[in-house]
């Protein structure tokens, strides 16, 4: 496939604002998802309707606040998946049908056609953007840090 690659949020925010909705997705990329174009739950597994993806789609309640930040805080969100899944998971960009909602209500991209890739120097660019505003300890949705009845690991 041949995808752009971002290399900055300024791009990936000038993409979301051309062309949306678009969703991020954290695997091995759009190759390895092309054979399986659908999630598992991994606490049940149960298949899903879709890959499970993260909306970009700026929300209406940002106000006038920038794309940049959005975008920077919608990767942040997810960023510990680069070392929960399995080697090589990386970011992509990706449009398709939202098919439903998953276990932990992320949107299920079905019919996924890859729009870019993203570079990890945007993940760091994300998380410098982020340290100038977050307040307090706020870091990525890890679940993977407490066990099934919500016990740390």
């Amino acid at each position: 496939m041949d995808l752009e690659v971002i290399a900055s949020l300024e791009r990936l925010a000038e993409l979301l604002d051309a062309r949306s909705p678009l969703f991020v997705r954290w695997s091995a990329g759009p190759e390895a998802d092309e054979s399986r174009p659908y999630s598992v739950d991994g606490l049940t597994g149960a298949r899903l309707p879709g890959l499970s993806a993260s909306p970009l789609e700026v929300e209406p309640w940002w106000g006038d606040r920038p794309t940049v930040l959005w975008v920077a805080r919608r990767l942040h969100d997810y960023s510990h998946l680069k070392d929960a899944r399995a080697e090589g998971a990386r970011p992509w960009v990706l449009e398709g049908e939202e098919a439903g909602r998953g276990p932990d209500n992320e949107p299920l991209v079905a019919r996924p056609r890859p729009v870019a890739l993203i570079d990890k120097r945007v993940l760091d660019e994300a998380a410098a953007v982020l340290d100038d505003v977050k307040r307090g300890g706020w870091g990525p949705l890890d679940r993977e840090q407490t066990d099934a009845r919500g016990g740390a690991r």
